[in-house]
């Protein structure tokens, strides 16, 4: 009925009453997903960035929940930076009533949403993390302090927000909120922490911060899909660049978490277990460890699963567990067992037809071999699917297009067969 224009109108009256209903109008009538890009186009952004300053507190109310309502679309928000709202709604956050603070924490999280925004708002808002890093440890308001710690989380998708939440002394409020009874919060901090960690200039910080402990009981105090997927990935990040973190995490009681979780947890949570414990499995001071918490009989299982990300990771862990070992001795215990043991799961992937898988096995038989462990070549002559197989890798014909990626994989895979069929024939 072209409302849009007469509440425009209405919104720059004089008169405060006015302005708050027509704002208030121009709110709810944005909570409506075909309305938004109809009232972006209107003129009345403008408007309403201009009330959000208002002094009176139920119009400034109205106009930032009427902003944040704007945010959900990026045609939207793009709108929104052009008629300089950003600026507003970051000036905003130091407002004394939680519903403007939960209105303007939320719309900066979606803001932040979009990379260009982000180096827009790291350029012009040199204070916005100081400010989000407040809320988050002194807002009486739970939901403020979900919605600020969410806004954190977007913004360190870059590597300097990922540093300057660090540095402004956000650990030690994300860690409170990890120790919360409130799932949505712990969900917050979840997900910050696990972008503030991909950085390897902060994984000692949030390890020194005290983060091991709570994060290993997150694994069994929670079966949210979602907080389990960052709380483990966290894990992975921390132990990606040290041998000192993946020592201090596994002490942790980490590997026993995923033991008792990993068979049954949902793919999405699995996928990123077995990442983690691919990472883990690097530490050459730590494999016996892991074999002694019996890490094969959990990894075998899963690279039968019908999920390929699971089935790779926990390949590509028991491959890294297969070379520079004082004893082989696991191996062997578990070559027939369980589920068809490493037996089983070397033929399966040498006959996968998937490059990776081809390539995961045979770099694994080759690490065996090397070990010139007498049993463990022996158990390989004695399985004739094995033998095959290496054979007809080693005889395939690669192909003709050198520097494809497919030629590469299948020569570096022919390679490897080579070397292990000569490992076999020697005495």
């Amino acid at each position: 009925m072209n409302g849009l224009e007469p509440l425009t109108k209405q919104m720059m009256s004089s008169n405060v009453e006015v302005q708050c209903n027509a704002v208030g109008c121009m709110t709810n009538l944005a909570t409506h997903e075909d309305n938004k890009v109809k009232i972006a186009n209107s003129g009345a952004l403008g408007p309403l960035t201009m009330l959000a300053k208002s002094k009176d507190m139920r119009v400034q109310r109205n106009a930032t929940g009427a902003l944040l309502n704007m945010t959900h679309s990026d045609e939207n928000r793009k709108q929104l930076v052009k008629v300089g709202a950003v600026p507003v709604i970051v000036s905003l956050l130091s407002s004394t009533d939680p519903d403007v603070q939960y209105y303007c924490t939320t719309a900066l999280s979606n803001i932040a949403v979009d990379p260009e925004n982000r180096k827009s708002l790291a350029k012009n808002e040199p204070r916005l993390v100081s400010q989000l890093v407040r809320l988050v440890g002194f807002s009486g308001s739970p939901r403020v302090q979900c919605q600020a710690t969410l806004a954190l989380r977007n913004l360190a998708s870059d590597v300097n927000y990922q540093l300057e939440v660090v540095q402004s002394g956000g650990l030690p409020h994300i860690l409170q909120l990890l120790k919360s009874a409130q799932s949505p919060l712990v969900l917050a901090a979840a997900a910050c922490l696990r972008n503030i960690s991909i950085h390897p200039s902060n994984e000692r910080a949030i390890i020194d911060a005290g983060f091991l402990e709570p994060l290993v009981e997150l694994l069994g105090r929670f079966d949210h899909e979602e907080i389990l997927c960052h709380t483990v990935s966290t894990l992975r990040n921390l132990a990606a660049v040290s041998e000192q973190n993946k020592l201090e995490i596994v002490e942790a009681g980490v590997v026993q978490k995923f033991n008792e979780k990993v068979l049954t947890a949902p793919v999405s949570v699995q996928s990123e277990i077995t990442a983690c414990l691919a990472v883990l499995a690097l530490g050459d001071e730590l494999k016996d460890k892991l074999f002694d918490l019996g890490i094969i009989n959990v990894l075998v299982p899963l690279t039968k699963t019908d999920n390929i990300e699971v089935q790779g990771n926990s390949a590509a862990a028991l491959g890294n567990l297969s070379a520079k070992i004082s004893s082989y001795k696991p191996f062997i215990a578990a070559w027939t067992e369980p589920d068809g043991g490493i037996q089983d799961f070397l033929v399966r992937f040498l006959t996968s037809k998937e490059l990776t898988f081809e390539h995961i096995a045979a770099w694994m038989i080759l690490q065996l071999l090397e070990s010139e462990d007498r049993k463990l070549k022996e158990l390989f002559l004695a399985t004739p699917e094995i033998l095959d197989n290496v054979e007809r890798l080693a005889a395939r014909r690669v192909g003709e297009v050198r520097g494809d990626e497919a030629y590469d994989a299948k020569q570096a895979i022919t390679e490897l067969a080579k070397k292990i069929l000569l490992l076999l024939k020697s005495q």
